[in-house]
């Protein structure tokens, strides 16, 4: 099954960015290649777990294609760590995991997915171009995470330098 990750470190705290990588919702203004992400359900199965369903409809602009699945999701907030799996949907496999380690004043924070698309008639021969297609979403997805979390975190501070002044 093909495998994609990537690691960024963020200059932000691991909370602020922990609460930003669980809404889900504000992806799509984040990502170009997502139209839509809806939660369906959401549960604290503990104080630490929540489980969320979500509903996630993107598009491979290369293959004029529209993607859609749904997304089950536990968010661990002792271990900072999110497990996701597909339900149903466009993938054959779809499951990954996130992780945030705090180092210092950054974050950490990896993606790993591992996934099967087959997309009829196209075939094994566009399976590189689909691994490249991942692993570059993987890549915008920690980089928009980093990029949001960084703007929050320079408007804190330049709020608390202004109150301060």
């Amino acid at each position: 099954m093909p495998h994609v990750e990537t690691q960024v470190s963020i200059d932000a705290p691991r909370e602020v960015v922990w609460k930003i990588a669980q809404d889900v919702e504000k992806l799509p203004a984040l990502l170009p290649d997502l139209d839509k992400v809806k939660v369906l359900e959401r549960q604290e199965l503990t104080s630490a777990t929540t489980r969320t369903v979500t509903d996630w409809q993107g598009r491979i602009k290369q293959f004029n294609r529209q993607m859609w699945w749904t997304e089950e999701d536990i968010w661990n907030s002792e271990t900072y760590t999110c497990h996701f799996w597909q339900l149903r949907g466009d993938f054959t496999e779809y499951r990954g995991e996130y992780s945030f380690k705090e180092e210092d004043s950054k974050t950490q924070v990896s993606l790993a997915i591992d996934y099967q698309f087959d997309i009829p008639l196209i075939g094994k021969m566009m399976q590189k171009v689909i691994l490249k297609l991942m692993q570059e979403n993987c890549e915008a997805n920690v980089k928009a995470l980093k990029d949001e979390a960084e703007r929050q975190v320079k408007i804190q501070s330049t709020s608390i330098n202004a109150n301060e002044s």
